[in-house]
């Protein structure tokens, strides 16, 4: 027994001893070349399951010679932090709303009308000819960044509690809320112009206690919002105008991406185009869920504009003067003698009508 307890201790030895011997003998993984933080200001569970897809696809393609680390829900700062951190280059990565007083270009998405669905939403930001693809492209640019991919939540709508909305007469003696959103609200206010409507400004955080008591009648809003945020639940009606979409865009230190070796830049793109793709479907998806519930509510009624409805009002909103008041400047700046004040609308008016004839043939 002595003799087979010391056999054992001896195999075991050698065991462990190869094993040593193999361990020494294996190369360490290698250490990545680049490695990026990408900082998320919100907390958005859906889109944050595709932003760490995005970084694992990034490794992958780069063969891990770069390495990014997600931080959701603003664990990096606020979004004017994260902003300031990504243009002087201590922050590789963000996502980032077009906030005019930080991208100046970012007039341009905060337009109404400019998109109102997803089919459009991927024509006007397919990469490299999508019309606000290479604007906001050209408007980061400015900024010290470098524009990888687009990303949204969907169209706002109006709630309210007074009627549904179909035509400029629904928007009779109600009182709405705005935010500070210019676009947003000189379009309302061309929409319900001599209807005996008012707009009040309230802050987003405060906006269900003032529907709850009765402060305001309603308020844009979006299928999101009317689910997580619960404005269902102090809104009676939710028509789909569509009149504002909602957009963020993930983007990188330029310099950063300037002194990239092609290689990672096609590495990079890749992972961004797929995530793009990615994001639009799951969105689109988590809509009609988000549409589902509703439905469910029989306090809640859920009005669809038909195209020609939509159009109504959109033609109502009198855009055209809005574009040079609000983008003229800019655009005139960084596309001088170009008319891109006229040009973008068409562009997107073309692919509004692209759309349309495709979903009649369907």
């Amino acid at each position: 027994m002595k003799e087979r307890k010391g056999y054992l201790i001896v195999a075991l030895m050698c065991v462990l001893a190869l094993s040593a011997v193999m361990a020494a003998g294996k190369p360490a993984a290698a250490a990545a070349e680049y490695t990026w933080s990408f900082a998320q200001p919100w907390t958005r569970p859906l889109t944050d399951a595709s932003f760490t897809k995005f970084c694992e696809r990034v490794k992958e393609y780069s063969g891990g010679r770069i390495e990014i680390k997600f931080f959701p829900s603003g664990q990096l700062g606020s979004h004017d932090e994260n902003f300031h951190a990504m243009q002087e280059g201590s922050l590789e990565i963000g996502v980032f709303s077009p906030y005019p007083t930080l991208i100046p270009g970012g007039c341009v998405p905060n337009m109404t009308w400019i998109i109102v669905n997803w089919d459009e939403m991927r024509l006007a930001y397919r990469q490299p000819d999508g019309i606000l693809y290479r604007v906001m492209k050209d408007a980061f640019d400015e900024v010290e960044g470098h524009m990888l991919f687009a990303c949204s939540q969907g169209a706002y709508g109006l709630g309210n509690n007074k009627r549904p909305i179909r035509t400029t007469d629904d928007f009779a003696n109600m009182k709405l809320r705005v935010s500070a959103s210019t676009g947003g609200v000189k379009t309302l206010a061309n929409m319900g112009k001599g209807k005996g409507l008012t707009l009040e400004t309230i802050p987003w955080g405060e906006l269900y206690n003032a529907l709850s008591r009765g402060v305001v009648d309603g308020c844009w809003t979006m299928w999101a919002s009317l689910v997580e945020e619960r404005h269902c639940e102090v809104l009676k009606h939710f028509s789909d105008l569509n009149f504002i979409w909602d957009g963020t865009y993930v983007v990188m230190n330029k310099e950063l991406w300037n002194k990239l070796p092609d290689d990672l830049k096609q590495a990079v793109t890749k992972a961004s185009l797929e995530t793009e793709a990615e994001l639009l479907a799951v969105q689109e998806k988590a809509e009609k869920t988000f549409v589902e519930k509703l439905k469910e509510r029989k306090d809640f009624t859920i009005t669809r504009l038909t195209p020609e409805e939509r159009d109504a009002l959109r033609a109502a909103s009198d855009m055209g003067p809005m574009w040079q008041e609000l983008c003229g400047k800019w655009l005139e700046k960084r596309y001088p003698g170009k008319d891109m004040v006229k040009v973008i609308p068409a562009e997107l008016e073309k692919i509004h009508k692209e759309v349309l004839a495709k979903g009649a043939k369907k």
